[in-house]
């Protein structure tokens, strides 16, 4: 495995896995237990939104999961503002935080007032949206093949992409967080130049946290649970 780039929201490596195991590991990541807000108690609502909208768009503001939050819990929260303009994520106070506080939920103007309740719960993205974890996706590392013509082009625009020269030839690797293939072979079709594209075994893998957990931790959470659930389909076959 190879560290491609490392932040606090996102995660990209390399590694040499079956696209088929990757492919179940993107897909265990919905199953992650993750806290959102769940209901909705609107005393008051004098903006433009629906209460409806209003209640669909706090749902999806991400919320960090704390050590103290279990599959059962329930969180509460509290939103009250009379301030004209933006009514923001960060205005929401209860027994957990926001991962963003800029998120414009609503806009209210001049005497205008927003109060409501929210209950937050735990629950998985498989059932509905607001409980996802991020975006979890993977590609094949792929070895393109064109004219050295293009070399000059491309190192403008792909700096990070190490090129090697055969011949009249250039060779790259398609093993960074931006994938390349499409640009090389635009430029290719455009000028009707012959290039070949060369499929490794090797996999960029890229997870990007919504926020409410870390990227790293959201890989571990969905191995962890993939494992578990290989466990359970072992033993129901025996």
């Amino acid at each position: 495995m190879n560290i491609i780039k490392k932040t606090d929201e996102k995660i990209v490596f390399s590694t040499n896995i079956p696209t088929n195991l990757a492919n179940a590991i993107r897909r265990t990541a919905l199953m992650i237990p993750i806290l959102a807000i769940d209901e909705v108690e609107i005393e008051k609502n004098d903006s433009a939104l629906y209460d409806e909208t209003l209640a669909h768009r706090m749902g999806l503001v991400p919320l960090k999961m704390g050590k103290d939050i279990k599959e059962d819990s329930e969180v509460k929260l509290k939103l009250a503002s009379k301030k004209e303009g933006y009514v923001y994520s960060g205005e929401l106070k209860g027994d957990c935080e926001v991962a963003f506080d800029k998120i414009p939920l609503t806009l209210i103007g001049e005497n205008q007032e927003i109060k409501l309740k929210a209950t937050a719960r735990v629950g998985k993205g498989i059932d509905h949206a607001k409980f996802s974890p991020g975006l979890v996706s993977y590609r094949i590392i792929s070895e393109i093949t064109l004219p050295k013509k293009y070399k000059e082009k491309i190192t403008e625009l792909y700096p990070e992409n190490k090129i090697q020269e055969k011949g009249d030839k250039i060779v790259i690797k398609d093993d960074k967080e931006k994938t390349i293939i499409d640009f090389c072979e635009g430029l290719c079709k455009r000028d009707k130049e012959e290039y070949e594209i060369k499929d490794s075994k090797d996999l960029v893998f890229s997870i990007e946290s919504f926020g409410q957990i870390a990227p790293e931790k959201i890989f571990k959470e969905s191995v962890k649970i993939l494992k578990s659930e290989l466990g359970n389909l072992v033993k129901a076959l025996k």
